[in-house]
């Protein structure tokens, strides 16, 4: 015979595993310094003006 399983026990077990997934995401979206953010702000003009700058004129 099979084993018996605990619906309730499997779904809040799935649902934790979701949840947790969403904050893994959230850690590495909204858990950075605000010097780091500066930093990448810092960069991303840095490198569009770069590349506007490598532009020909028509």
């Amino acid at each position: 015979m099979g084993e018996i399983v605990s619906l309730k026990l499997h779904r809040r077990r799935k649902d934790r595993a979701a949840k947790e997934e969403i904050a893994a995401e959230n850690r590495v979206q909204f858990g950075r310094t605000k010097s780091e953010m500066k930093l990448t702000e810092a960069l991303n003009d840095k490198a569009a003006k770069d590349i506007d700058q490598h532009k020909r004129e028509e």
